[in-house]
């Protein structure tokens, strides 16, 4: 739910810039003229940014149809080529992954450690550690299971994990501690203070039930003509037009890709037009 309203807050975020640039469009006349050319620096920027969101836009179209025109196969029947399957998670080897930040026993995993660090008059997070991980893990559903390798996935997931230290917050977990003693990341600053730093992890557990669209072609362990049954010669992975993974429903997912889509081309491309009606005034061509 949160990485949903994550992801709709930016598109947000990306209207709101639309509208302050209307409202410098309608005092630009009043505005210095070293005002006036970072408008327009500014301007010039917000154009590209623009046509990138609008181009996302018929990116994540495109992907949205080729979900919603694949139908969902089982796994004891699916053939080579594009295929959507779901069921839940099963590792394919007798030792799993260790996710870094909580220990959890996982198949794939993805963290990020951030500072929040302040230089004059501005404040951001500033990534200091991250990784990623995932080794080959089998689907499962009542009719069999298929082997998937999430190496160049869009795995949309969303955060399993995320803790946040400060001045006058509390100490991070003894899972973290550990983490931060093996990495050699200090978790005070001066005086003794806690450093403001983010934790925020992401893994796929066994028994996880998932949503997977992807490439079925040979598996790449399993010899030639020695499979017992035919699908145990097939993996899932890149190599197709779209690699998606994801633990929400297919309705869930189908709904994500039409926030990105209306944000991408309708707020992509209002801003694109605020910004050339901005550089137009700029130049006197209006």
């Amino acid at each position: 739910m949160l990485h949903d309203m994550w992801k709709t807050a930016r598109w947000a975020i990306l209207a709101v810039f639309c509208v302050m640039f209307v409202i410098v469009l309608l005092g630009l006349n009043k505005s210095p003229a070293m005002e006036l050319d970072r408008i327009f620096f500014y301007s010039v920027v917000g154009v590209f940014i623009g046509l990138y969101f609008f181009y996302k836009g018929f990116c994540w179209q495109r992907e949205k149809r080729l979900i919603e025109n694949t139908p969902t196969s089982n796994i004891r029947g699916i053939a080579m080529g594009l295929v959507e399957v779901k069921g839940e998670v099963v590792p394919a080897q007798k030792k799993t992954l260790t996710s870094p930040l909580t220990g959890k026993d996982c198949v794939y995993y993805r963290y990020s450690v951030e500072e929040y660090r302040s230089s004059g008059k501005s404040s951001r997070w500033v990534t200091i550690k991250d990784g990623v991980k995932g080794i080959p893990f089998y689907v499962k559903d009542k009719t069999g299971q298929v082997l998937v390798d999430s190496k160049g996935a869009h795995i949309d997931i969303p955060a399993d994990f995320q803790f946040q230290t400060g001045t006058f917050k509390a100490a991070p977990p003894a899972s973290v501690q550990k983490f931060l003693v093996k990495e050699g990341i200090s978790a005070t600053a001066l005086f003794g203070f806690n450093r403001q730093l983010r934790f925020t992890e992401y893994y796929i557990a066994p028994k996880d039930a998932l949503f997977v669209m992807g490439t079925a072609a040979d598996n790449p362990h399993v010899g030639e003509a020695t499979a017992v049954q035919g699908v145990e010669d097939v993996m899932i992975q890149s190599g197709g037009p779209l690699f998606y993974i994801s633990d929400k429903s297919e309705k869930d997912v189908l709904a994500g890709y039409g926030w990105r889509i209306r944000g991408g081309l309708f707020g992509g491309g209002a801003l694109s037009v605020v910004c050339l009606v901005i550089i137009f005034k700029y130049l006197g061509l209006l």
